[in-house]
This record gives C-alpha cells, structure tokens and sequence, in this order.
C-alpha cells in the first residue's frame, strides 16, 4: 500500500492538467494512475498527422457500440489508452466552447460554470493552439472554404477563438506545433517538461496500470485498488482526495464497478451496493455525425496538418444562441461506413461530414457483468429523440454539402458525388443513408453530469465532488451536463483547471490545508 495526497485516476486530458497543476506546490505527492503507455518517443502518437493509424490499434480501448435500431451499430468508439488519452489519439480541433454553451451548463444547474467564470481557463492552458499553419493549408481546403461562405453565405473565419460566432467557414485551430507537426496534447503540454527535468519529485505516473475498483470506507472513498502490467494489484490511498478523470466511458464503469451507481442494476449484476447513485451512466451524449464523399479528379495536394483541417458552422434557426449545423471537411474520401452499403471508395477523393452541435438523443453506458475486464455497454441511442430533430440535422446537411459542391472554386475539383450519390434525393431516402452510415467524432460525455441537488440524476455537484461521497471528485467529459457544440476537447482540458483550482481553495482538501 503507497499513501500519497491526491490519487488521480486516468492520465489523459484533464488528469494530466491536474497532475501538473497540483504538484506546483512542493512536498505534494500526487499518483497519476495511466491504462497505457508513455507517449515519448512514439511518433505514431506524437505526429499529429498519423492519427488516423491509431485507431483501433493499440492504444485503443475500442469499444463497440450496442445495436442501434435507427443508426449504425457498427461503430467503434475509440479510447485512448496512452499518455495524455484522447489528446494523443486525436485531431486536436481546439475550440474554446462558446459562451452560450457554458451559460446552458449554469441554468442546467452547474452553479459558477458560465461563460464569464470559465473564460480565464482559457487563457491558462499550456497547449500551443494556433490556426493551422499556412503551409498546411491546401489548395482544395482553401477551394472549400470560399465556396462554402459563397455557396451558403456565412463569413470566412480567420481563428474560430478569437470572438464568439454562430456561422462561418474557415480553417480550424489546432493544439500542435506546425513546425514539426507534433502534438500539442495534454501530456506533451503539462507532463512532458517536469519529466524531462525531473522536477516533480512528488508525482509519480504509474503507466500499464489499471484501475478496477475504488476503496470506500463507509462513505468516503479513501483511494484506488488498481493492477499492474505484471499482474501485481496494490492499494493506492489518498489522504486528501481521489479524483477520477478516466473519461466518460471509463470514470462510470470504474464507478458502477466500485458499487457506486444505480442500486438495481448493480444488484442484477451481483455487484454490492455500496452507494445509489442513479445517475451513473446516463445521459450519454455525443456528436453523431454522417457523411458525403466526392471523387476528385486527380490527387489531392499532399500538404496538410491532420487531413481534417477545415470546418463549417450553420445556424438554421436564428432562435438558438449558437450553431445548430457543423461540417468537418476531410481531404480523404472517409467511406468505411458506406462501403457496408455497397458503395466503393474512390481511388481520390474527399468528404463533407454534416454534424449534430446540440443533438437531442441521449444514452447510457451500463455494465453487463460484474467482471472488470469485460467492457461495458455503449447505447448512444442515436436518433430516437422525439422530434426526430438529429436525423432532420443529417438531412439539412446533406443538402447543404450539395450547394457546396456546386460553387466554385470547389467544384472544379469535382468528378462526381459517389455517395449518398445524386440519385437520393427525398427528405425520407437521404435520412435513410444519413442514419445508416453516420459515425462518431469520437465525443462522448455527460455519463456522471453535474447538477443541482434537486436533481436526482446528477453525479456530481458544482464543485465536482460526487453526490454523497466525501474525498473523491470527478473531472473529465462525462460531467458535462449537456453537449458543447463545438470539439470538446479544449472544455475538458479547463475542466481540468478549474478542478486543480477547486482543489487549492478547499481548505479540507488543498496542499497545506486541512486533511
């Protein structure tokens, strides 16, 4: 048995922040608890530009998704299981969420998480975010980017974080470094400088270790049982707090694991209660998205930061305070999916991806076994909102991509729509295709939401501690309590700031005060 301050578990994006941030202050011991491997000296992972190669490899954690009567059940959701997590399996599309995002959150009930409390976060991350590099810009990107504010009259967009914005086309900001186009992810940022100094003595990164269960005594979590690479389980406790930052799939399976979660699922499972909590698990959110692909005449031009480096933001209805429409533009033809329905990949080609910023569908994550090893269950339920407002979504964004590829300069790049292909054409048959090849931008959260008290499905409260426990916290994406409509990965990464922040100023909890 190790006892340190602060156990966290989950080396990825928040988890790293907190690392860093707490062991600023000398004599804090602090045990960062990471699934995979270290990411130094991986160029697989560290290049920016080969994150198509990590997934399903790996360091993926891969999981499959349930059937999905109204969309794909093919999906796989990948899960970074290395240092640094999804920000160093992923595109790094950096946006700060937009203020109508954070203010949804307080009026959801998370009390001091508006758009004028969190925008100092912003400004202390350690990441390099910057517009993608004019070297990286290519020609078809840039074509696409033209026709789009021509074809559907929205701005052009030079830095999406410089001002709020409801429309816009352009290039995206990137947390990477474009002179060598290596990764500017949560470890690279906050863990990888005090590992090369050897400057934190107090933080151990325990690596290949796995988390399995937490330690409660009667109600308050005291720390983390976890296994090592070779075998070897040992009690890590924490004098302080354990904070749970393993993502939105992970933190509630560690959870509903640790007899924390919704007492009749838990007791189907033969798993003992040792805290109902019903909201564990529920309210799975993601950005589903689909797709369109053209064949290109040619090749495209090779220089580029990640093949996704451009987007595309609509508000259809002026009645919501931010976009209701998003687009990733790809300079590859993306037709995993499609290929399922018969349709061929191009041997050139490119994609537009008509994505949900707000979706209303919402799922669970739930186990079915009591048995760590086995992974839980993933139903995203995608489009059984009852509007059928996501697949209404979809069917706009198909017809939107269209105008697109009808403007120039973009179009003279263009041999022929391959798929859906220009004979769908109803609202009913382009829903159809839309539902069935859509995929994933690899988003999920809200799985341990945070809420009032009168909430009887939140996890976890303002100050991220968990419902009824006492020294433990989460902070990662499954706490959002509704969706941003941009790229979450920059409102994880304050996520975890303002959790190192809520830390210090806890006299019970902050190095040097009251344990």
């Amino acid at each position: 048995m190790a006892t340190y301050d602060y156990v966290i578990v989950g080396g990825g994006t928040a988890g790293s922040v907190i690392a860093s941030r707490l062991t600023e202050k000398p004599g804090v011991r602090v045990a960062l608890i990471e699934g995979g491997p270290s990411d130094i000296d991986r160029p697989e992972v560290l290049t920016l530009r080969r994150w198509l190669g990590l997934l399903g490899g790996e360091l993926d954690y891969d999981y499959p998704t349930t059937e999905q009567p109204r969309g794909n059940s093919h999906i796989r959701h990948s899960r970074a299981k290395v240092l640094g997590g999804c920000s160093s399996h992923n595109t790094l599309i950096s946006f700060k969420p937009l203020p109508s995002d954070w203010d949804e959150w307080e009026e959801a009930g998370a009390r001091g998480w508006n758009a004028e409390a969190m925008d100092p976060y912003f400004r202390k991350l350690r990441n390099n975010v910057v517009t993608v590099d004019e070297k990286d810009r290519n020609a078809i990107a840039r074509d696409w980017i033209e026709a789009a504010t021509t074809a559907l009259g929205v701005p052009l967009v030079e830095g999406f974080n410089k001002q709020p914005f409801t429309e816009g086309a352009g290039f995206f900001d990137l947390s990477y470094h474009p002179e060598n186009n290596k990764r500017s992810s949560a470890s690279v940022a906050y863990l990888h400088p005090h590992i090369e100094a050897g400057d934190r003595p107090g933080l151990d990164i325990l690596l290949e270790t796995w988390a399995y269960q937490l330690e409660l005594d009667e109600n308050r979590v005291t720390g983390v049982r976890v296994r090592t690479k070779d075998g070897e389980e040992q009690l890590l406790t924490a004098s302080r707090e354990v904070l749970v930052c393993a993502g939105a799939v992970d933190t509630p399976r560690l959870l509903l694991h640790s007899g924390i979660g919704p007492a009749n699922d838990l007791e189907a499972l033969g798993i003992p209660v040792r805290h109902d909590l019903p909201g564990v698990g529920e309210n799975l959110l993601d950005h589903p998205e689909s797709v369109i692909v053209w064949e290109t005449d040619g090749p495209i031009p090779e220089n580029s930061a990640m093949d996704s480096d451009a987007g595309l933001f609509l508000r259809r209805d002026p009645a919501v305070p931010g976009p209701d429409l998003m687009f990733h533009f790809y300079q590859i033809p993306f037709t995993d999916n499609p290929e399922r329905l018969g349709y061929q990949k191009p041997e050139h080609g490119v994609s537009m991806t008509p994505n949900i910023p707000k979706p209303r569908s919402r799922g669970r994550v739930h186990l079915t076994s009591a048995d760590p090893s086995v992974k839980p269950a993933l139903d995203f339920r995608y489009f059984t909102d009852e509007d059928d407002y996501d697949a209404r979504t979809l069917v706009d964004g198909i017809k939107a991509a269209r105008e697109v590829a009808k403007a120039e300069p973009f179009a003279k790049w263009l041999k022929r729509e391959v798929c859906p292909g220009p004979e769908i054409t109803s609202d009913e048959e382009i829903s159809e295709y839309a539902r069935k090849v859509a995929h994933t931008v690899y988003h999920p959260a809200g799985t341990c939401r945070m809420g009032d008290a009168d909430d009887g499905l939140a996890v976890v409260d303002p100050e991220l501690r968990i419902r009824g426990l006492e020294g433990v916290r989460i902070a990662d994406a499954s706490v959002f309590p509704t969706m941003p409509s941009v790229n979450p990965m920059i409102g994880v990464l304050m996520v975890g700031e303002k959790a190192a922040d809520l830390l210090r100023s806890d006299p019970t909890t902050a190095p040097g005060g009251v344990a």
